[in-house]
């Protein structure tokens, strides 16, 4: 039978629980009986000190009131003999004696000692004890009463048993807080569970690491290490898929592309060798578009490959203008206004031309795309202490949320007709240079900085 955890904690800290309650009784009910037992002792006590033949304490007003300031009890005597006096009381008026309770017989064993019956005097309880003194002279014998009050029992029996009652409420407090904290222990445990089957199930999000600094929250910080490290191998094996299929069909489509593009290249170069008087500018733009198609082409043939290329001093402004350059007529079909302003200075870095030109296309590229009829794209380059930064930013509605942490995934996109590979191809031409490329949103723009090492 499955017993759960809950329980196999709880279980002990019940049966403690119990054992506590019924030691806490038990203690108590002695504690009573012994308080009652002393104050017995010392009614008993001054019965056999007055009772001893040689006792001559005369049993008057004086001598019983200062019996009841050593003692707190009242007294009561009630003569004896052949000439009929009146009792002598502590009482504040005059009671008559309680002819009902009946005379206690003197003892010696301290077991046997008992307080006497309850009696109400004056409208106020009494434990009363009888004892009649026949061994004294004529003068002190008669019945002598006396009435402890019932408050000052209790009392004593209370003053007995609260420190037991303290002791078992603190063991009852024990056990309730071993109880919620075996609660919320169990709770973070279940917790945990339900975190790791949803981790089974695909979903890698982190858990809010909650509760004291303790094992638990260790294993839920290693448990938040597994999903981030599983969500990273997740993406590098889905990144792994695309670029293993892409290799697949690549090839071939490129090659055949390519070769098209080359053989309009061709023609086009043929006509304006042919044909010297014809205006040279809109073949000349198509010759640029041409040659942008096989350079995409090639970025295309070797994503996911190492990079390859010299490395030289690069005029980061000169490569810029000839990306600009061959956005032109895409941006002037689009409608959209790309601000350039090359900087007041040169801005060299050490880097392969043809990636680095692939970059600020690519990026420039997407922002004319996401900017739209009306749009504005922004491009500024500005020194830093470490080498460059290059800021382009547009006024388009930023990518949808569901791409918006996978923005540079290859065939992650979300245009229509794209295919996904722009900012990839981005990304890797970056990171080859030791660089970073990240974006934001910021005043209602969509905002990519690059920053590049100087070498």
């Amino acid at each position: 039978m499955r017993l759960s955890l809950r329980y196999r904690l709880l279980l002990p800290l019940t049966l403690l629980l119990i054992g506590d309650a019924v030691a806490t009784a038990w203690a108590a009910q002695i504690a009573a009986r012994n308080a009652e037992s002393r104050l017995a002792e010392q009614q008993w006590a001054i019965v056999h000190t007055l009772d001893e033949p040689r006792s001559t304490f005369p049993l008057t007003q004086p001598v019983l009131e200062q019996m009841k300031g050593f003692s707190g009890a009242e007294f009561m005597f009630v003569p004896t003999g052949e000439l009929p006096r009146e009792p002598v009381s502590t009482f504040a008026e005059s009671q008559p004696p309680p002819t009902d309770v009946p005379r206690a017989v003197p003892t010696i064993k301290t077991a046997d000692l008992q307080l006497g019956p309850s009696v109400m005097v004056a409208g106020q309880e009494y434990r009363c004890l009888r004892l009649a003194l026949r061994e004294q002279s004529t003068p002190r014998r008669g019945d002598l009463y006396i009435f402890y009050p019932e408050s000052l029992r209790r009392t004593a029996v209370r003053d007995a048993v609260r420190p037991l009652l303290i002791l078992g409420g603190a063991g009852v407090g024990a056990v309730i807080l071993a109880f919620a904290f075996g609660s919320r222990l169990v709770r973070r445990v279940r917790n945990l569970d339900a975190r790791t089957r949803l981790i089974a199930a695909g979903d890698f999000r982190p858990m809010p690491a909650t509760g004291t600094d303790d094992e638990l929250r260790d294993l839920s910080e290693a448990v938040n290490e597994m999903a981030r490290r599983l969500a990273a191998y997740q993406d590098e094996l889905q990144r792994t898929e695309r670029l293993q299929v892409l290799g697949q069909f690549s090839g071939g489509l490129a090659h055949q592309l390519r070769n098209a593009a080359a053989g309009a290249k061709l023609a086009v170069e043929l006509f304006l060798a042919e044909n010297p008087s014809a205006d040279p500018e809109p073949l000349r733009v198509a010759l640029r578009q041409l040659a942008r198609i096989e350079s995409n082409l090639r970025q295309f043939l070797a994503l996911g490959k190492p990079p390859t290329g010299e490395r030289k001093p690069c005029d980061l402004a000169e490569l810029i203008s000839h990306s600009v350059s061959l956005l032109k007529p895409q941006s002037q079909h689009a409608g959209t206004t790309v601000i350039w302003e090359p900087p007041g200075e040169t801005v060299v870095i050490v880097g392969d031309p043809t990636q680095l030109s692939h970059l600020f296309g690519n990026v420039i590229g997407n922002a004319v795309e996401a900017a739209g009829a009306g749009g504005e794209v922004n491009v500024r380059v500005a020194t830093t202490r470490s080498g460059a930064s290059v800021t382009i930013s547009d006024t388009g509605p930023g990518p949808p949320p569901l791409i918006a942490e996978k923005m540079f995934d290859p065939f992650v996109t979300g245009k229509d007709q794209g295919i996904g590979l722009g900012l990839a191809v981005a990304k890797q031409a970056a990171d080859a240079h030791g660089g970073h490329i990240a974006w934001e949103r910021s005043e209602g723009r969509t905002v990519f900085v690059i920053e590049l090492p100087r070498g």
